[in-house]
């Protein structure tokens, strides 16, 4: 065997690239439980706001900003996935959004970046796109009928928050979309000062949510464990993360990377049972796999279509 075909994973990435994928999959994944972990002991305006803080303050001296991106275009990342998408998702898991079930719900920005695309960019959706945004959302229903249903149940609220931040993501990937329309540009710089911009508004929330007192209180009350929490946000899943992911879309089709993406909310569910006890209901599970059906059909319908041919 040659030294390039076994070097070569049967996904046609390079192992290195598929191994970084995998550490990507499962920070990712573990990322939901981290959440629980850190709005156990600190509001979720205030973890949003030092999340960004850190992935954002002690780099901006070392980093340069992104020359090819407008200073508008990284303010509207900033807060639209700073306020918008995480603020809703900390919120949402505060009031009870089980990690697990917050890990399969948030991946239906996809089908929202779908509608979006169209309605914003012309971008016509396929008639197997549409029938995974059906299946899924009839996965959703079902996963929506179990709020306040027993110890696996949700709040009804806190279900809608977490669609809200799919939603918001969904618009992040639009203004990621128009940032690449200007050239090609660098993910970590990109990341670094687009995190600079939800700090000020996410810590007057926190003002106005918890009171400035309360905040005094959560800040001084921060030991290791919220430490970790707060360096695993900000440094593995929004730096290490962010910036392995770009680059694997940078050197390969997105017919390649972007399916990999189902194992996330897998590992949000096998590490949310293992680590926080959860246990979700049957008509949970069946939801899921209605979600996580929809998915698949939205990444690989295109695929049975031709090779039926």
């Amino acid at each position: 065997m040659s030294t390039a075909a076994s070097s070569t994973a049967p996904s046609g990435m390079r192992q290195a690239d598929w191994i970084n994928a995998l550490v990507v999959i499962v920070i990712w994944g573990l990322n939901f439980v981290v959440m629980k972990w850190g709005l156990d002991t600190i509001s979720p305006m205030l973890l949003c706001a030092l999340r960004f803080m850190a992935a954002s303050l002690p780099f901006l001296l070392f980093v340069r900003p992104p020359k090819s991106v407008s200073w508008g275009l990284l303010a509207a990342y900033g807060l639209v996935q700073g306020v918008g998408q995480f603020g809703l998702l900390f919120t949402a898991m505060r009031l009870g959004m089980p990690a697990g079930m917050a890990s399969v719900v948030l991946q239906t920005q996809a089908f929202i970046t779908m509608l979006l695309a169209a309605a914003l960019l012309a971008e016509k959706p396929q008639r197997w796109q549409w029938l995974g945004l059906f299946v899924a959302l009839a996965g959703l229903m079902l996963i929506g009928a179990t709020h306040g249903s027993g110890a696996a149940g949700m709040s009804l609220t806190a279900f809608i928050c977490t669609l809200g931040a799919a939603g918001m993501w969904a618009g992040s990937n639009l203004l990621t979309r128009l940032a690449a329309k200007n050239g090609p540009y660098e993910p970590v710089s990109f990341i670094v000062w687009s995190s600079l911009f939800p700090i000020l508004p996410l810590l007057l929330l926190s003002a106005w949510l918890d009171g400035t007192d309360s905040m005094q209180q959560q800040l001084l009350a921060l030991g290791w464990r919220e430490m970790g929490v707060i360096a695993y946000l900000a440094l593995l899943s929004t730096l290490l993360g962010y910036g392995l992911w770009t680059r694997l879309l940078q050197r390969y089709a997105a017919s390649t990377v972007a399916p990999l993406s189902l194992l996330v909310p897998v590992i949000g569910l096998l590490s949310a049972m293992l680590l926080l006890g959860e246990l979700p209901s049957w008509l949970q599970w069946l939801g899921t796999l209605g979600v996580l059906l929809g998915m698949v059909v939205n990444q690989f319908g295109g695929k049975w279509g031709r090779s039926g041919r």
